[in-house]
């Protein structure tokens, strides 16, 4: 069974930054993809981030602002997310593959979400 619990949201002005945790629970973590997604409202659901091992993607609208970072030992995964602006408003989505299951900016490869956390930046 894998549970994901996100937090770190918030609402801040634009160029803030704000870092955002996902804690996961599973006897296995580290061989599997993690990834963050967003979704705001009437847009669909987006990739923004993956890791597996060293391996790591953005998306461009993210690319050279967010990080992405993971710490094995406390099994969780951070978003780290710099000089935000309006677009990045949204929900955030810690989501987890089903194990030794490649990385993918695509959702339906992703087995585990967690319930999510709001992200608003105002102008």
């Amino acid at each position: 069974q894998v549970a994901l619990v996100e937090s770190g949201g918030g609402s801040v002005q634009t160029g803030g930054s704000l870092r955002l945790s996902c804690q996961m629970s599973s006897q296995t973590y580290g061989d599997r993809c993690m990834g963050w997604f967003r979704q705001a409202p009437g847009k669909e659901r987006e990739g923004v981030a993956t890791i597996l091992h060293d391996t790591i993607a953005y998306s461009d609208s993210v690319e050279g602002r967010f990080t992405i970072s993971q710490d094995y030992a406390k099994k969780t995964l951070y978003l780290q997310m710099n000089s935000l602006n309006p677009e990045d408003s949204a929900k955030y989505y810690c989501a987890a593959t089903e194990s030794f299951t490649s990385c993918t900016m695509g959702a339906g490869r992703f087995r585990y979400w967690g319930q999510g956390t709001q992200v608003t930046v105002s102008s």
